[in-house]
């Protein structure tokens, strides 16, 4: 029997530790993503702009996946539906945007197809859309609820005591999630097939690209990050849906602490990572990042008068170029 009476998953304190730690750097990654946006808009690309978006949907994930670890529900309650409507629609969203990026770099990639303000519209339109409509339909259906812990780890999502529940479950997240699995891969594997082709092409006819330094170390990291996009996904994501199964085979061992605290970091860490790949791991925003902090630091400290002549004094000799 699918999803049969089965107790409620107990999370221990430690495991909610965890949890809400693995909220803070999604959280603060989220922010960090969206401040290099607005600060220096030179960088404002559409992939990175569409980063943004991803940024946003997973900063407010971030937000009610804490409040929901934090409060521990334990039965159903206003602030338990709102936490699983945001929840639901952040999540979804957080879904449709990825692979809005994937099809945005597969078209202009591979495809080299001109893109405009219609593209962008259309993913808007389904990425806050279609999860927005959802969850509406969920809340007003009374299908948001307590779920005992056993799709979640703390917080809200459908209601178990729902008839048609495996149904709401699929449309508000994890259809979704299954499709992005089968997606993100062929999309990305077909965008690292032609780079590579490309690269082949371009050192047939210009061999001494594929010998300088500075060539192959960017296409290199470019060819990583590519790759690590749907691994870091799938990895992240995939103990969430293993629970899922587990719940719709009513097997216990949903209540394996194990899988529980991966569920509850893959379901909370995607901020984070995405800020360590397209902040941290990119060098124009890294640099520009760490510059802007240098600065900031020597604002709030200036040098004394003596070290200041003293830096005037060497800025006036000639630098050798840097390597």
């Amino acid at each position: 029997m699918l999803l049969g009476p089965m107790p409620p998953t107990q999370v221990y304190p430690s495991e909610r530790i965890i949890v809400l730690v693995s909220c803070v750097p999604s959280f603060l990654g989220s922010t960090l993503l969206a401040c290099t946006h607005s600060l220096w808009p030179e960088l404002r690309t559409r992939p990175r702009q569409l980063l943004l978006y991803l940024s946003l949907a997973d900063l407010v994930s971030a937000v009610s996946y804490f409040y929901g670890v934090l409060r521990d529900f334990d039965s159903a309650s206003w602030d338990c539906n709102l936490q699983g409507a945001m929840s639901t629609f952040s999540n979804t969203s957080s879904f449709f945007w990825t692979m809005a990026i994937a099809i945005y770099l597969y078209i202009t990639i591979v495809r080299g197809s001109p893109t405009g303000t219609g593209l962008l519209c259309f993913f808007h339109l389904v990425s806050w859309g279609i999860p927005f409509g959802i969850t509406v339909a969920a809340v007003v259906l009374n299908k948001i609820g307590y779920d005992a812990s056993n799709v979640s780890v703390g917080w809200c999502w459908i209601n178990l005591e729902a008839e048609d529940r495996v149904l709401w479950m699929l449309l508000t997240g994890k259809l979704w999630e299954i499709m992005a699995y089968v997606i993100l891969p062929i999309l990305y594997i077909l965008i690292k097939k032609h780079i590579n082709g490309a690269h082949a092409a371009l050192s047939e006819y210009r061999p001494i690209l594929s010998r300088a330094p500075a060539f192959q170390p960017r296409t290199s990291i470019a060819d990583k990050k590519l790759i690590l996009i749907p691994i870091i996904f799938i990895f992240l994501r995939i103990w969430s849906t293993i629970r899922f199964i587990l719940t719709l085979c009513n097997s216990p061992a949903v209540q394996n602490p194990v899988l529980v605290v991966l569920h509850g970091i893959g379901n909370t860490f995607q901020g984070g990572a995405n800020c360590i790949m397209f902040v941290l791991c990119t060098r124009v925003v890294r640099t520009r990042l760490f510059s802007f902090l240098c600065c900031y630091r020597h604002y709030q400290d200036p040098e004394p008068p003596k070290n200041r002549e003293a830096q005037d004094s060497k800025r006036m000799r000639p630098e050798l170029p840097s390597t």
